[in-house]
């Protein structure tokens, strides 16, 4: 962890600026209507009950963030493959006019054959890079993650799959239009570093 900060991540920094490339943290999540995430009180000594809500419904999200308050997303149902990580490519391709440097986690979607022959393919448009494994804490959109959590998942409940996919795209739409709030995730003291 402690190379990353002192080396990796400064010589990407350099190279980005050298690229004229933008920086961009990426990450993906699951959420399910059953998650515990609510706050409840019983009498001490009892355990206290919690109601869920019946029937589990999930989806998936992909987003990616950048220091200067750039959000973009795509949420789906279907499994995270490599499908997937190749259309969440293309479409942040086709929004881009300059290079992106794609700073993603040690999923084994990202270190797949089919997601390092799209790169390699486009590398004058794109290049990922890897934070080191089992370091979350080391990643801005794991912010918005625990934002999504919180706010969109536990605040507004959904009955069905697709209301749940409805509030989330409707709650990322709008953090998309607040580009001061995604600056925010940079502030945590662990990601400070990516800040500037």
């Amino acid at each position: 962890m402690q190379n990353w900060l002192e080396n990796e991540y400064p010589i990407i920094k350099r190279q980005a600026k050298a690229e004229n490339a933008e920086i961009q943290w990426c990450d993906e999540m699951g959420l399910r209507s059953d998650a515990a995430s609510a706050r409840c009180f019983s009498p001490r000594g009892q355990t206290p009950i919690v109601l869920g809500p019946g029937k589990r419904i999930g989806c998936s999200m992909i987003s990616s963030i950048t220091n200067r308050g750039t959000l973009r997303f795509m949420v789906f149902t279907d499994r995270f493959n490599s499908d997937m990580m190749l259309r969440f490519l293309k479409r942040l391709l086709k929004q881009m006019d300059r290079k992106v440097f794609l700073i993603v986690d040690a999923h084994p979607v990202h270190r797949g054959r089919a997601v390092r022959k799209f790169v390699a393919g486009r590398s004058d448009r794109i290049q990922l890079f890897h934070l080191p494994p089992y370091s979350p804490e080391l990643n801005p959109d794991e912010m918005l993650n625990q934002d999504v959590k919180t706010n969109a998942v536990r605040r507004k409940p959904a009955a069905s799959q697709s209301g749940m996919v409805r509030n989330l795209r409707g709650y990322l739409r709008s953090r998309q239009r607040q580009p001061k709030l995604v600056k925010r995730y940079f502030h945590a003291p662990a990601v400070r570093y990516a800040a500037a």
